[in-house]
């Protein structure tokens, strides 16, 4: 399986972690969480949600309890996804938003049910090992006795109380003694060990059906919000069957929407048809192939995309050949071409990838949305409620228009890589809108360049803005930004800091796996 290179031609503060078991993740104390417990007999399943409901905890300026997850997994001889987001409240109508020019992004009218308590469960519960009270040991004890926080986190978390230090209940919570905790600071919210506690004793139950049910429920009636009890009550997130499109002898596997993965599927197969594999990595002609095909791809999925009970197309519509080749001919090797992508940032996402001696591997991300999310935090309960409803559209008529009962276009996804017949690569890339382009620039690096999982995540990347303005980030040299301006694409060069997200890649080899951890995070990969 190790048929890339060995060979590091970026700088990095990383280097891969080999071994039997692995585990990489954006927070050192979460990876360790996840090592802990297989190391206590859990498999992947096991360590994946260790590390993600201690990331609950130790990064909440990109997850938290009231935000929603995906997975997609490999039990040892199938691939599994799991859709964990949730939907609008039953009473919610577009018309609620008509004197509006975008949909709210903070308050009771951005928040949709949250999902990743119930993925928890119906993981565990199909997949786990161990017992699920064991799954929240590392996070109840960081949430009552205190951890310090970390760098990257710290930094987050100064821009979060700029946006969100005006809610009281998320100022009393998040913002001890008045301001956003710094780099090594000591932080603790037994607010959270308690809620943490509750849903480790009711498997989720209460977070659904239950007195946390309830008390989310007074919060969004006593603000004017339209979550109720019952909306709770019915959330059941879903088994899905994953997408795939065949990219240099591998399969990559994306969840079907309401997620954006169709992009990354629609730009790798409109790459495959370009060749994209004989371009010298970095080069001008490699970077814009790759954002030309994006482009695309974004395009179609923000005309097209939303909760597939209401998409009008199909997903493998968008997938055939003759449909991929057409497009991929219609990209101008000399000039920038014109769509422009609608799909909204995302700035608070977390990704993880685990991986065990007996074959699982595991790719998870969990998401608030926008940093903490909503700015709302039901009180005496440490829970953040997520933004999604963000996420939909105000377009008449569009799949993505807000309505109740309906889940929001999704910007997270998990990545999962096969060979035909066996697991190969687990690997996410948060970062909103980077995360179908992040997936891309990986699956182009180690498999159509043969470059190894830390040399592919160390690389420069680049960031096709929402706006269609192109970021380069530091390290792409730059005669090839010129290269690409003289092409028409509007380049800033180097992109703001934070806008090319953090990966975390898991990648099978002949014994073993190799764990990749992005510098632009906070985490490691570790692994015995």
């Amino acid at each position: 399986m190790s048929t890339f290179s060995w060979q590091f031609p970026y700088p990095s503060r990383r280097m891969p972690v080999a071994a039997r078991n692995v585990v990489a993740t954006s927070q050192p104390l979460s990876t360790q969480a996840g090592i802990a417990a297989m190391r206590r007999g859990g498999n992947a399943i096991d360590a994946a949600l260790a590390a993600a409901i201690t990331l609950t905890v130790v990064e909440p300026t990109g997850n938290g309890i009231g935000g929603d997850a995906f997975a997609l997994l490999w039990d040892g001889s199938k691939l599994h996804g799991y859709n964990g987001s949730g939907r609008a409240p039953a009473a919610l109508s577009s018309d609620r938003f008509q004197e509006m020019s975008e949909l709210p992004a903070t308050g009771w009218d951005s928040v949709t049910v949250p999902g990743a308590v119930d993925t928890w469960a119906r993981l565990s519960e199909r997949f786990g090992r161990l017992p699920f009270a064991e799954l929240f040991s590392d996070a109840i004890t960081y949430a009552r006795d205190g951890y310090a926080v970390s760098p990257i986190t710290a930094r987050a978390w100064v821009a979060a109380e700029k946006r969100f230090g005006g809610f009281p209940e998320f100022a009393e919570t998040f913002l001890p003694g008045g301001h956003a905790p710094g780099p090594g600071e000591w932080f603790s919210c037994p607010a959270q060990a308690r809620t943490l506690e509750e849903i480790m004793q009711t498997r989720g139950e209460s977070f659904y059906r239950g007195p946390l049910a309830a008390r989310i429920a007074r919060d969004s009636q006593n603000s004017g919000g339209l979550m109720s009890e019952d909306d709770l009550a019915a959330h059941r997130g879903e088994w899905v069957d994953p997408l795939g499109v065949e990219f240099c002898g591998h399969t990559l596997h994306e969840l079907p929407p309401n997620g954006q993965g169709l992009a990354a599927l629609i730009a790798l197969g409109i790459l495959r048809h370009r060749r994209i594999e004989s371009f010298a990595p970095d080069s001008a002609d490699a970077v814009h192939l790759q954002v030309e095909a994006i482009r695309i791809a974004l395009a179609e999925v923000a005309a097209h995309l939303g909760d597939p009970a209401f998409m009008t197309e199909t997903p493998e519509r968008f997938l055939g050949e003759a449909f991929l080749a057409g497009r991929a001919a219609e990209i101008d090797m000399k000039q920038a071409a014109a769509p422009r992508s609608k799909i909204p940032r995302d700035g608070g996402t977390v990704c993880l990838a685990t991986a065990d001696e007996e074959g699982r591997m595991v790719s998870f991300i969990q998401s608030n949305f926008h940093g903490f999310g909503s700015g709302i935090v039901i009180p005496d309960t440490g829970i953040s409620m997520q933004n999604r409803g963000h996420g939909f559209s105000l377009e008449p008529g569009h799949p993505n228009e807000a309505a109740g009962g309906k889940r929001p276009f999704h910007t997270i996804i998990p990545g999962f890589v096969t060979d035909g017949v066996s697991p190969v690569l687990a690997f996410g890339v948060m970062g909103g809108h980077l995360q179908a382009q992040g997936h891309v620039q990986m699956m182009v690096r180690v498999f159509g360049w043969g470059q190894n999982p830390q040399a592919a995540v160390d690389a420069p990347r680049f960031f096709l803005r929402e706006d269609s303005s192109l970021a380069l980030e530091a390290g792409i040299p730059r005669e090839v930004a010129d290269e690409l301006r003289r092409r028409g694409h509007r380049v800033t060069h180097p992109g703001p800091e934070g806008v090319f997200g953090g990966a975390q890649l898991v990648h099978r080899l002949e014994c073993g796996h190799l764990a990749a951890s992005d510098p632009r995070k906070d985490g490691h990969a570790a692994g015995y």
